[in-house]
């Protein structure tokens, strides 16, 4: 009896957890505008309408600042790292270098989703001097 009860808490609080899991995708993805890599490089080969452009540009608005976040933080790192200067750091690559390459590959995808960002920006303007 013992053995019975053990095994029904157990298959009881799986199942509470199988039902809980299985109902958090569902009410995330009603509110979630998350958008693949292959999605985005779709709507960008067809892209025409302003939504479309407006879309292109938030997505890369928000790269750019999750990249410059991620820069900002490699960069305390790195300063924090070419504080060491002890022999066991002298092999290439130290962890120096480690992050001062990981901060300057942050800012280059920074700057390139801004850019990014800019054109799609553009794009999205409403043309008040355009002449068909």
């Amino acid at each position: 009896m013992m053995k019975f009860n053990l095994y029904a808490a157990i298959v009881f609080s799986l199942a509470f957890v199988a039902v809980g899991s299985a109902q958090a995708p569902a009410s995330s993805a009603q509110g979630s505008t998350e958008y693949t890599q292959p999605q985005i490089k779709k709507l960008a080969r067809t892209a025409h309408t302003q939504e479309q452009y407006s879309t292109l540009a938030a997505y890369y608005g928000k790269q750019q600042k999750d990249f410059a976040q991620q820069a900002a933080d490699e960069k305390q790192e790195w300063e924090r790292r070419s504080q060491i200067t002890t022999s066991l750091y002298a092999k290439y690559p130290r962890p120096v270098d480690s992050s001062h390459y990981r901060y300057e590959y942050f800012s280059f995808k920074a700057a390139e989703a801004g850019q990014l960002a800019t054109k799609y920006s553009q794009l999205a303007a409403p043309q008040s001097g355009k002449t068909d």
